[in-house]
């Protein structure tokens, strides 16, 4: 037979590794409900015309077609490339079954068709949380779902992430303020400056953005200011430029700082980083990106915004502001380089000797008293000699081992230490850290 060759970019996780990604997910969950946040799960496939950008379908979209379908019979449909674009379908096609402000968040697999590289996937999991109003949205849902997102990050056992803010009614106002003829161009020029060098940046403000050399000086000259407070709002003040929506930026900027940075942080920082633009077009005020210490090589991890016009219908608007986090681009590489590990690869807490075939319907009864329980266990698959039993259980991870005696006395005992103890198994139970599988975390192996 043929050896199976792996699928790039379609990562599948081996049991330990597949523990920390449920805890993750499980964590995240935790805390947006904690919040308030309701989960949903939309469908995998859009309409083609909803996935397209700008009518023309992008290259990365996977597209559903049956086997056996006509040459010429399209389907019409492909699977989501995220979950911005298949929620706020769910937003128009539920809004009169929905209560606003919506608040929901989603972890669901998305896929792309790009090249497989660490960090991207062609199939990997997003946590997104969002809130929606109809017509309307109050700012303060702004530093709401950021604070979220806050705190989601900061109970995980990853390293240190910095929350990246700016605001776009700032970069908009700054650049309008000093007269650039092509904004937009300009702030999509910006967000080039992780990949090209400045002075290469300032060179494409002059010939895309028709920006002179000194207003596109002045531009680097913003995009340079990255302080942990609200002191960047002096900085922009000395830079001279005036413009109602740069004032309305700033003001923005310096809410969501303060209201991100307030309280106690394990390892997240907020920082005011007037570099980050997202280029995305239906960014509108606040935008973020999240990044990891020791994998800056990754980029961003997450990234999000307020968006005043993601969904209408024509009659009515759904403006909205969310982010997303990338649990597979974090969690892969944390699992390669041995940053994050599961305590062991199986749930079983326990492992119930047999000590022969006759025996063994002893042995379910007994699992069955500890499951009633909720601890988790499993019977040996075979009665073998005691020492290859434990073994067998060493060798999986299962800490414990319940032995019965010929007197109908009960004994367990955990194989790490070696102690063994009499047990009853309508009172006995591990500790908490032993009842099921835990993350391990390794910080100090970070890169």
């Amino acid at each position: 037979m043929a050896k199976i060759a792996p699928l790039s970019g379609f990562p599948e996780l081996l049991p330990a590794a597949r523990v920390v990604e449920r805890e993750v997910i499980a964590s995240l969950a935790h805390t947006f409900e904690l919040h308030g946040f309701a989960n949903i799960e939309t469908r995998v496939v859009e309409p083609l015309d909803r996935l397209a950008k700008g009518g023309e379908v992008d290259k990365e979209i996977y597209v559903l077609r049956r086997l056996h379908a006509a040459a010429d019979e399209d389907a019409g449909v492909g699977l989501h490339f995220d979950l911005t674009v298949p929620f706020a379908r769910y937003v128009l096609e539920h809004a009169g079954h929905l209560e606003f402000p919506f608040r929901r968040f989603q972890i669901q697999p998305a896929w792309r068709g790009e090249r497989p590289q660490e960090g991207r996937y062609r199939q990997f999991t997003q946590a997104d949380v969002d809130i929606v109003g109809r017509d309307r949205l109050s700012f303060h849902h702004d530093i709401e779902v950021m604070r979220v997102m806050v705190d989601a990050l900061d109970a995980l056992p990853i390293p240190p992430v910095s929350f990246q803010f700016n605001n776009r009614k700032l970069i908009q106002g700054f650049y309008r303020g000093l007269g650039l003829p092509d904004v937009t161009a300009a702030i999509r020029t910006i967000d080039k400056l992780d990949k090209l060098p400045a002075e290469r940046v300032a060179e494409l403000l002059v010939s895309d953005a028709g920006a002179t050399p000194e207003q596109a000086q002045r531009c680097l000259e913003l995009a340079t200011i990255r302080v942990p407070d609200t002191s960047f709002v002096e900085r922009v003040r000395a830079l001279g430029v005036e413009d109602e929506l740069l004032d309305e930026g700033l003001a923005e900027l310096a809410a969501v700082v303060e209201g991100c940075a307030a309280g106690e942080h394990r390892h997240v920082t907020v920082e005011a980083n007037l570099r980050i633009a997202r280029g995305l077009d239906y960014y509108t005020g606040t935008v973020v990106e999240i990044f990891m210490a020791g994998y800056e090589r990754l980029k961003s991890v997450g990234g999000g915004g307020r968006y005043d016009a993601l969904a209408t219908d024509g009659r009515t608007t759904y403006p909205g502001v969310g982010v997303s986090f990338g649990v597979s681009r974090t969690l892969i590489p944390l699992l390669a380089d041995g940053v994050l590990a599961g305590s062991r690869p199986v749930p079983s807490a326990v492992l119930v000797a047999v000590t022969n075939e006759e025996s063994r319907t002893q042995s379910d009864v007994i699992a069955t008293a500890l499951r009633a329980r909720d601890i988790p266990c499993e019977v040996a698959p075979a009665a073998q000699k005691f020492g290859k039993q434990i073994r067998d259980a060493e060798r999986r991870g299962i800490p414990y081992v319940w032995f019965s005696n010929a007197d109908g006395g009960h004994e367990v005992k955990d194989i790490r230490s070696g102690e063994q103890v009499a047990a009853d198994p309508a009172t006995w139970a591990p500790p908490e850290e032993d009842l099921r599988p835990q993350v391990i975390s390794n910080e100090e192996t970070t890169p």
